[in-house]
Parts: C-alpha cells; sequence; structure tokens
C-alpha cells in the first residue's frame, strides 16, 4: 500500500496503488491527511467508525473521503492511520472503516477544503488498484 502527493495547479492530488480495494482506500485517506500535515503524531487521539454507501466505487471513494473531512471538522482532529472495509453488494457499493483522530491542536495542519471529482479515478490493474484524487486546498 502506497501513495504519493502530486502538485495540481492550486490544488493537491494523491496517487495511491495497492494490492487491494480494502487497502487502496486506506492509502487514499493516509494521502488525504498528509495533505493537511507534514507530521503525523505515532500516538494519541481516539479511533472514531466511518460508515459510507454509494452507487459506484468512485462514489464511494469520494463519499469515504469527504465523510473524513467532515469529521475533521466536527471533531476537530486529522483522522491518520485509516482502515476501511469496501464491499459491493447488489450493485451498491459500502466502506465500513476506522480512523484515529488526531486533535488538530497538537499538529501544524494545513486546511484541506474538499475531495473533488476533478481527474477521480478507480481502477483495478493486474497488480492490483490504482486510484487518483484531487483534492481543493
Amino acid at each position: 500500500m502506497s501513495f504519493e502527493l502530486r502538485d495540481h495547479t492550486a490544488d493537491v492530488a494523491v496517487a495511491a496503488s495497492a494490492p487491494t480495494l480494502d487497502a487502496l482506500f486506506a492509502a487514499v485517506a493516509d494521502g488525504l491527511a498528509a495533505a493537511g500535515c507534514d507530521a503525523i503524531p505515532e500516538a494519541g487521539g481516539d479511533r472514531f467508525a466511518v460508515d459510507v454507501d454509494a452507487e459506484s466505487v468512485e462514489a464511494l471513494l469520494f463519499d469515504y473521503l469527504d465523510e473524513l473531512i467532515f469529521e475533521r471538522d466536527v471533531r476537530a482532529v486529522l483522522p491518520v492511520d485509516n482502515e476501511a472495509s469496501v464491499r459491493r453488494s447488489d450493485g451498491a457499493w459500502t466502506l465500513s472503516g476506522s480512523a484515529r483522530g488526531v486533535p488538530l491542536d497538537a499538529v501544524d495542519a494545513r486546511e484541506v477544503k474538499a475531495v473533488t471529482y476533478s481527474e477521480m479515478r478507480v481502477e483495478e490493474t493486474d497488480d492490483g488498484w490504482e486510484a487518483y484524487v484531487v483534492f481543493d486546498v
């Protein structure tokens, strides 16, 4: 599982790859955390649950990241150490996951305003899964 931050005009993009869809979603979420903070404390913060449903895998990734941004704003925490379990059933996509919420006052955080659909892609490859997501900063 890996991610890479990439400059994108006035925004920031995350390119991620992983052997499974679960690991891919967690990697993109970890990329979101990295876009918001240079150094993440290894300890501190409580875990919280994240559950989302959507009609497509791209919509699920968008809604998942949007929910993490919402949780950041409501809880005043940076969601890190993300875990995700992605399932497809009867044409619907669901994600059950969790994140460790590091208090924002414990990090030097930058604001990531929103996730965008601009250039978003989620693809299965011969080596696993890849995603590309642009964030408005």
